[in-house]
């Protein structure tokens, strides 16, 4: 690993998109800490202490604690990802869009660009909801109009500067952006959360106690990382042969080829959606003010919320779970389904002389992908649904409330793999040994 990396620092072009990417990086951490000017930046600390709900932790994971301390970066690039989002599942539904999508590179270019204009809206529509919402109750000493307009002005720069930066490491640096930008905003929190498990069940006890607490830890998220290395790496080939053809005097074809399909097909797109969609609520509820009583929502809200899933003081609430299983599976199948098209692939390959051993082309080819897909989905699904409720079990039952659960795992290795990858085939022009290759 060491070896492969001096290889990479000796090559002029890997060398100098390494050291953007971590320039850029160093913009982006030195901009989470600088306040914005007129804001109370313990406001939300002492906010967050107050609330017995989880809901937010999830928001604050992905801002790298930006959020919490309420600088020019809070909003991190959540207002690109929800963009990203909308514009690609308004493909299926607006014919407009899914040309653009199938226009190539100047059809990319336009959705790009209306992912942009969104973007800034949503970040503008953030920042004046929390500027309102949060405003008059202390979050802006004195408040007034001129003071709103900066706090609006510089959380909505803010966001659409990541973007800019996030699109910039990825032309000019290496891997996804976005994604790298994501990822160093949930590693930067990792550290204050080990201090966390470490205080609240290595500190204080005997020697034997501490120290079988630190090693389950460790185990935990050792099996954690594995499960998320094998989900990612799971690929099913389904090999395809190219039929013979006369092309003038010529014989064209005849050469094997294979589809990949990966077990985990729709990534974290499930967990994100679900998780999203079970805090809503809660967010809601919690900043009106409405989260305590003992009515039938105030049982709901508490079912909606992972710390009290596995509670065995209150097992009742563990159904919020099943509910959150559920969304993830759905979700799985849902997002693969409007990403992955068998019958496109189907025709395709029929158009191309191409066929799968013993299926017939055609329809047969079509519900052969169908059935095989829906097995990795299912599979892919289970176990994301194991890797987030690994961290939610030790969270219920042993009271280990950290930002870093499955989710960030799965985000930050899926990341830290796909920048390899790219690294690796910038070296391999060079014929030097990759990453991956040891």
């Amino acid at each position: 690993m060491l070896k492969t990396l001096r290889n990479a620092f000796k090559i002029k072009d890997v060398r100098r998109r390494l050291f953007y990417v971590l320039l850029m990086l160093v913009v982006v951490r030195i901009g989470s800490q600088l306040p914005i000017p007129g804001v109370d930046s313990n406001y939300f600390k002492n906010w967050f202490a107050s609330q017995s709900s989880d809901a937010f932790n999830f928001f604050d994971a992905f801002t790298g604690g930006s959020f919490t301390e309420m600088s020019i970066f809070a909003l991190s690039i959540t207002p690109y990802i929800t963009s990203s989002i909308i514009i690609q599942l308004l493909t299926i539904a607006f014919k407009t869009l899914e040309d653009m999508q199938r226009d190539g590179e100047e059809g990319r270019k336009k959705l790009t660009a209306i992912t942009r204009y969104v973007t800034i809206g949503l970040a503008l529509f953030q920042s004046i909801a929390m500027t309102i919402g949060f405003g008059n109750k202390g979050l802006i000493p004195d408040i007034n109009f001129l003071k709103g307009v900066v706090v609006v002005c510089c959380l909505t720069a803010g966001s659409a500067m990541l973007m800019w930066i996030g699109e910039q490491i990825t032309e000019k640096g290496v891997g996804n952006g976005i994604s790298i930008i994501l990822m160093i905003n949930i590693v930067s929190r990792i550290p204050s959360d080990l201090v966390t498990l470490f205080e609240q069940f290595v500190k204080g006890k005997t020697i034997a106690k501490g120290a079988l607490a630190a090693l389950i830890i460790a185990a935990v998220i050792l099996v954690v990382v594995v499960l998320v290395l094998i989900l990612n790496g799971g690929v099913r080939k389904i090999p395809v042969q190219y039929s013979k053809k006369m092309v003038g005097r010529k014989v064209m074809g005849g050469q094997s080829s294979s589809i990949p399909l990966k077990v985990n097909t729709a990534g974290v797109i499930p967990i994100i959606f679900a998780s999203s969609l079970m805090s809503f609520p809660v967010i809601i509820m919690t900043l009106m003010g409405k989260t305590g009583g003992d009515g039938i929502g105030g049982h709901i809200l508490k079912a909606l919320t992972s710390n009290n899933w596995f509670n065995p003081s209150e097992p009742v609430y563990s159904i919020g779970l099943v509910v959150y299983i559920l969304l993830v599976i759905f979700f799985a199948y849902f997002y693969t389904s409007i990403t992955f098209n068998p019958m496109e692939v189907a025709d395709n390959m029929k158009k191309q002389g191409g066929f799968i051993p013993g299926i017939r082309p055609g329809k047969p080819t079509q519900e052969y992908l169908e059935q095989i897909l829906s097995y990795l989905i299912f599979i892919g699904a289970t176990g994301l649904v194991i890797v987030a409720v690994i961290p939610f079990f030790f969270n219920g039952v042993f009271g280990a409330n950290v930002s870093f659960g499955g989710t960030s795992l799965i985000i930050v290795v899926g990341v830290v793999l796909e920048t390899l990858k790219q690294i690796e085939s910038r070296m391999l022009v060079r014929n030097y040994k990759g990453f991956l290759s040891e």
